[in-house]
């Protein structure tokens, strides 16, 4: 049975997968480029050292994000805000992290402080106003997304901004100092020389990850969380307070929004400016999807879009238009969707056919002679 169940969680995510390079084949077919030419250049590609660093560095971000929404959707909260949370989180990070000088360790942690409780309040707002208020989450997190941007954009064009020097073309926050930098990971693993460096911050989402599963699935935290979000019902009749748990998931979820952009931040841009990057609360909802909320599944969907997204620029290299790339996370999206719809109507029948069969054989066995 847990083999059974395993294969069938497996089915969804690699069905939306081979639908996506189907798709993806006609799509490349119809402008006269062979789709078994462009694959096999994205897998040769994506197998070179400085491709897999880069796919690796590309999937942190997109981790921390499925992480955050995931954590939302164990409780059937869809936390669309963490596009909003972790960009004015980076921005309060960067400022601060620029503006103290502390011992390195101390520095870091100040940094992530900052934008832990930056993300972890914002989040908190669409969980008040839920409960309060009963504004859906979904329509307040989108609010609140076009809120931060003007947020951080007026904060950072008034107040928050580095003196601008002659030669800067942008506006940029102080550049955060050697002792609130996160030191990479590729001396540790042979990787120096390499134009990119591995970020350390990988460290600490490997960590985080545990800690995600251990708090959903190893506490009373975790169980009364998963409770109320299947029957908010029996969930209070059991002593659980429904409204306190969605209002501690979004604060937690947003905790987790707030940790996005400290991979870019702390191991490459040092300081927050217009073009720091941006789009991973979006895409995150897609990796939450496809790893179907539990860690795992999140770092493997993480790498698989960290890996669409590097094989874009062989694509462009070999005159293939790299909106195939666009088109395959599209479809990955909807498709798993539908996917994990099949999947579980599959699961549901299959679970009635074992309980029709064991009924049958205890019956049989009740009216059996003695």
């Amino acid at each position: 049975m847990t083999l059974r169940r395993f294969l069938y969680a497996l089915l969804a995510p690699v069905s939306a997968v081979v639908f996506a390079m189907l798709v993806s084949s006609i799509a490349l077919l119809a402008i006269g480029k062979d789709p078994l030419v462009a694959f096999k250049d994205m897998a040769l590609y994506a197998k070179q050292t400085e491709s897999m660093i880069s796919i690796v560095n590309r999937a942190i971000p997109l981790y921390m994000a499925g992480l955050a929404v995931g954590i939302g959707f164990k409780m059937n909260l869809f936390n669309i805000g963490v596009e909003g949370q972790y960009r004015l989180a980076a921005l309060m990070a960067a400022y601060v992290g620029g503006a103290v000088s502390l011992p390195p360790p101390l520095h870091v942690l100040l940094i992530l402080l900052v934008a832990t409780v930056v993300g972890s309040g914002w989040a908190g707002i669409a969980g008040v106003l839920k409960v309060k208020r009963g504004v859906h989450e979904v329509i307040s997190t989108i609010m609140l997304n076009f809120i931060a941007f003007g947020l951080a954009q007026y904060l950072f064009a008034n107040y928050l901004h580095a003196p601008k020097r002659p030669n800067d073309l942008i506006l940029k926050t102080k550049e955060i100092p050697p002792s609130g930098q996160f030191p990479s990971l590729s001396k540790l693993f042979g990787l120096q020389g390499h134009a990119e460096a591995l970020h350390g911050f990988l460290l600490v989402a490997i960590l985080l990850g545990i800690g995600f599963y251990v708090l959903v699935w190893r506490t009373r935290f975790g169980y009364d969380l998963r409770t109320s979000g299947q029957n908010p019902d029996a969930a209070r009749v059991s002593g659980i307070d429904p409204g306190g748990m969605v209002i501690r998931t979004m604060l937690l979820s947003g905790a987790f929004a707030g940790l996005v952009g400290m991979s870019d931040l702390l191991g490459f841009f040092h300081q927050y400016s217009l073009d720091f990057t941006s789009g991973f609360g979006f895409t995150g909802i897609a990796v939450a999807l496809v790893g179907r909320n539990n860690p795992g599944g999140i770092a493997i969907a993480a790498l698989l879009f960290g890996f669409l997204d590097r094989s874009a620029q062989i694509l462009d290299f070999n005159d293939i238009p790299k909106e195939i790339i666009t088109i395959m996370q599209g479809v990955i999206i909807l498709s798993v969707v539908i996917a994990y719809e099949v999947v579980r109507r599959l699961v549901e029948a299959q679970q009635v056919r074992a309980a029709a069969r064991a009924t049958e054989h205890l019956a049989a066995a009740e009216g059996a002679p003695a």
